[in-house]
């Protein structure tokens, strides 16, 4: 097994490696186009099985959001909601046979968290301004500067972390009962998969959701 540190080179692009992850990640865009596309592109209110199922899933990440912010979401979803469901279907998509997740791999998890890392300070000068949104790092004492500076990148570390981590250490122990017992026996540990998988999505996206309350001042840091 290769090592989940070293990208699994497919083909390249004139000089561009491609990675299995970065394949499987455009895969999972795709589809996530093509259900989006398919479920909204004739709305009504009367709509299908496909559109009110969206509508549903929507509506609830729109609600944890707004939980959390405690102000209108609609300015926050394009990004939340698409993290969600992206991290949601990359998680899954073990599922199929031959794939692994991109989220097992360092290099996702890593443009993920680089992702929310621009996003709340994005979040914070919009909202509150240079002034106000700089000023808030000199709180509670100015002195604590330099660790306040130091949280703001170790959060976003251990966000990606723990995503990687907790993907990886699954797909591995996964892979290794396949090895040892054949399909049979890691059966309930797929089951189980569908199941960390949405729990890591749902963490994700709440604790980024978190992170840019904070940033724009609707939560405590």
């Amino acid at each position: 097994m290769q090592s989940p540190f070293g990208p699994q080179i497919l083909f390249h692009l004139g000089p561009v490696p491609i990675s299995e992850a970065v394949a499987t990640t455009w895969a999972v865009m795709a589809a996530l186009t093509l259900v989006s596309w398919l479920g909204l592109r004739r709305a009504r209110p009367d709509g299908g099985p496909l559109q009110a199922a969206l509508e549903i899933l929507v509506t609830t990440i729109e609600g944890q959001v707004r939980a959390v912010l405690q102000r209108d979401p609609g300015g926050y979803m394009p990004l939340l909601g698409t993290l969600f469901l992206f991290l949601a279907a990359a998680n899954l998509s073990p599922m199929l046979p031959g794939v692994q997740a991109p989220t097992s791999r360092i290099e996702t998890p890593m443009a993920l968290a680089a992702i929310v890392f621009l996003s709340i300070h994005w979040y914070g000068l919009r909202n509150q301004g240079l002034a106000g949104y700089l000023g808030h790092f000199l709180k509670p004492n100015p002195l604590l500067l330099p660790l306040t500076l130091l949280s703001e990148f170790t959060r976003i570390l251990s966000l990606m972390v723990r995503l990687f981590g907790n993907m990886m250490s699954h797909e591995l122990i996964l892979a290794i009962l396949v090895y040892l017992a054949g399909f049979v026996l890691p059966v309930p540990f797929m089951i189980l998969g569908l199941l960390i998988g949405l729990i890591q999505a749902y963490i994700f996206t709440i604790l980024a959701t978190v992170f840019i309350g904070a940033a724009i001042g609707a939560v405590d840091s």
